[in-house]
């Protein structure tokens, strides 16, 4: 009876938790350091220093960079103890192997995000729905810039590593030895992918038709990662995405606003393919990009590995005693 017990929480093959105490844990860990280092800063009083650095018009921008630093470090804190004693692997493992081969799939992922934002600000331009209203607008512009730059590094990577290094590859991995691999796949993409778009659900003019379009943005991320193992694609796509729908073309970034851009846009089309207050992600312009990057990243990992398929370290670990998962399941 108390060796049926343990086996519901305790993988004796693979010497460590089950996948769903694994993911609680992990979830436990990063609201505790987030809580920690939040009183910590607070006490410092490092909001106020950034305001002094970057001035007062940038107080925004300096309050979502810290709340992001805490977030992104205790994301990366809780990740590595995680992976060391829950899931007995380095944090290299959840997709950071920094190779010739994941820098050069970052800089693919860097000019997609580039490319398909720019797209979306050329279509919408085209046809009259986006209006150019200025350039280098904001107080301060080119701090404002440089922090927006260092803000959407920081949660192009923390979000990655969170959605899709950790929670996704657990949930692939403890369901892998029930339903098989790509079931186990398509399952995890879908759940880490819901669980980004609710993530945003609380932004500023969210809405039903935002969460699911966030949503299908995190398949369109997740496919970089479950196609390569490594968070490279993903991160690069999030980044750029992000900066160039903000800080270059002047949308709202997940119903967000922006202090400082290159180019002012109005949106005066019809909400439905612009998206509207929440940015283009929640409009059909959007999604058209969404649907084009996917098929984009199944292109590049075709042509850079000579195949596309769901790659076998997502569900089948490298543990760190050497040799891959038992025949248990995890």
């Amino acid at each position: 009876m108390v060796d049926s017990l343990k086996s519901l929480v305790w993988n004796r093959a693979e010497r460590r938790p089950r996948a769903p105490v694994r993911l609680v844990a992990g979830l436990l860990l990063v609201a505790v350091v987030t809580f920690g280092l939040a009183v910590v800063v607070g006490l410092l009083g490092v909001g106020s220093l950034l305001v002094g650095l970057l001035g007062a018009t940038a107080g925004d921008l300096a309050t979502g960079l810290v709340g992001s630093l805490v977030l992104g470090v205790a994301i990366v804190v809780a990740v590595t103890v995680a992976g060391r004693f829950l899931d007995r692997r380095p944090f290299t493992d959840f997709g950071f192997h920094l190779d010739r081969s994941w820098w050069l799939d970052l800089g693919f992922g860097l000019g997609l995000g580039a490319g398909l934002m720019t797209l979306v600000f050329g279509v919408g331009v085209a046809a009259g729905w986006f209006r150019v209203t200025g350039f280098l607008v904001g107080d301060a512009v080119v701090v404002g810039l440089a922090t927006l730059v260092v803000l959407f590094v920081l949660v192009g990577v923390y979000e990655e590593l969170f959605a899709r290094g950790y929670l996704l590859t657990n949930v692939a991995e403890g369901l892998a030895g029930y339903v098989g691999e790509r079931w186990a796949v398509a399952v995890a993409v879908a759940l880490s992918s819901g669980v980004f778009g609710l993530l945003h659900a609380s932004n500023p003019s969210a809405s039903l038709v935002s969460t699911v379009t966030i949503t299908l943005a995190g398949v369109m991320l997740a496919l970089g990662y479950v196609l390569t193992n490594e968070l490279a694609v993903p991160v690069g796509l999030h980044v750029t995405w992000n900066l160039f729908q903000g800080g270059v073309y002047g949308f709202p970034v997940s119903g967000l606003g922006v202090d400082a851009t290159i180019v002012a846009t109005r949106e005066q089309g019809p909400d439905l393919v612009t998206g509207g207050s929440f940015g283009p992600e929640a409009g059909l312009l959007g999604v058209g990009a969404m649907l084009l990057g996917s098929a984009a990243i199944v292109a590049w990992v075709r042509w850079r590995y000579g195949e596309v398929g769901v790659h076998p370290g997502v569900t089948t670990p490298e543990l760190r005693t050497g040799g891959r998962r038992g025949d248990d399941d995890a």
